[in-house]
């Protein structure tokens, strides 16, 4: 290990858990009221940042105006997607449900290839890239304090996410809609039978899922450019979601940050295979969080009587 380093890259694998995080989050949404996994969550990701990216740079539309206009465009995506091809399979077996992500996402992918085309494109910073934030740690490397450089975009595109989880937490915990939400994921016929409109939640959740993929992916652009391997991204998302339990908001910015922590540690390593191990290490850490804890860190224990 650098050990000079390891501060450096353990702060700033952590903030980039951020993005991470609200990534895992919209996974979480949909699974938390209709128990569906969503493999499509990266493609709603890419289309959302591909389209504000358009408003702006094509347009000329302010940032700020792009983003808002985005944001609600992917909660209208979302409703279109639950209406039009998850409301039918309403009934079907669960893989059949689950495989229809799968379509979607890649029809979504060629969507974007056929509307945006596939070359990489600058994202419009939205935070300050000129003065980076400097950190003098009191800790000492051969008699001199270890200093750590911290991008802006970096730090706040780690507090927007943070803000972002906490506002879908209190969401479910404090509004009627949200209750309502979290009552229908224990028991669909239990959560219909006391009144509760179903198809209404789960088009809630879907819009929730795409305004959260496109404030994720505008977060990633912004540090890493974008393309259509911006929907990748979403594969480290899964071992978050996982290794923080799928019905638990609060477990996915926890298994956001652990991924993103983990991996900075991994990047320290003087040793260059090591380095390059840096993407397996979410499903290595995965394997061995459920081996200890099945269910994720927050996942709940379900015993059900046969």
């Amino acid at each position: 290990m650098n050990w000079q380093l390891v501060p450096q890259f353990a702060v700033t694998g952590l903030l980039a858990g951020g993005p991470l995080a609200l990534m895992a989050l919209g996974i979480v949404l949909i699974f938390k009221s209709s128990y569906i996994f969503n493999f499509a969550q990266g493609q709603l990701l890419l289309l959302g940042t591909l389209f504000t990216w358009w408003l702006t740079v094509e347009q000329g539309l302010p940032l700020g105006l792009a983003i808002v206009i985005a944001i609600i465009a992917s909660a209208i995506l979302g409703l279109v997607i639950e209406r039009l091809a998850l409301r039918p399979m309403t009934g079907q077996p669960l893989l059949a449900i689950i495989l229809m992500t799968l379509a979607l996402g890649q029809f979504l992918q060629g969507s974007a290839l056929l509307l945006f085309g596939g070359t990489q494109r600058n994202f419009p910073q939205i935070f300050s890239a000129a003065k980076p934030y400097k950190i003098v740690t009191p800790f000492l490397f051969n008699d001199k304090p270890i200093i750590i450089i911290l991008k802006q975009n970096l730090v706040w595109s780690f507090v927007v996410a943070v803000l972002g989880v906490a506002i879908i937490s209190a969401f479910f915990q404090f509004t009627k809609t949200g209750l309502a939400m979290r009552g229908a994921s224990e028991d669909h016929e239990l959560a219909q039978s006391i009144g509760l409109r179903i198809n209404r939640i789960f088009g809630i959740s879907w819009a929730m899922a795409g305004m959260v993929a496109t404030v994720g992916g505008i977060l990633l652009a912004t540090s890493s450019g974008l393309d259509l391997s911006l929907s990748l991204v979403v594969l480290s998302a899964f071992p978050a979601v996982l290794l923080g339990g799928l019905e638990s908001i609060p477990g996915a910015l926890v298994g956001g940050l652990i991924i993103g922590f983990s991996s900075g540690l991994v990047n320290a390593s003087k040793v260059q295979i090591i380095r390059k191990s840096a993407e397996i290490v979410p499903y290595v850490l995965l394997l061995i969080i459920l081996v200890i804890r099945p269910e994720g860190i927050f996942g709940q224990k379900r015993i059900e009587r046969v």
